[in-house]
């Protein structure tokens, strides 16, 4: 039961911070359109290694956002790819 509960308490933190990283891309293509103060590409990316690289890929397909720069457009794919093979590591270990 307590294995049961802690998997649904990830899966949602996941889904937040996939959620809330899809929207600071968004927000920062915003303020960069406005040339408003920016969010800081750490932090974009920080959020990508958090757990929210899903998250981040979504905001750059759909916002159209940090698609050129290269530690996005490869960095991105490769933090999935990371934390995907982790999850399965860890699940069929």
């Amino acid at each position: 039961m307590k294995e049961q509960s802690l998997l649904h308490i990830i899966l949602i933190d996941l889904v937040i911070i996939n959620v809330v990283t899809f929207f600071m891309y968004g927000i920062d293509k915003w303020k960069a359109k406005k040339s408003k103060w920016r969010i800081r590409e750490t932090a974009l990316l920080g959020l990508a290694v958090l757990g929210g690289s899903i998250g981040a890929w979504l905001g750059m397909k759909v916002w159209h956002h940090k698609t050129m720069h290269k530690k996005f457009r490869f960095g991105v794919p490769a933090i999935i790819i990371i934390q995907l093979s982790l999850i399965g590591y860890l699940l069929y270990k």
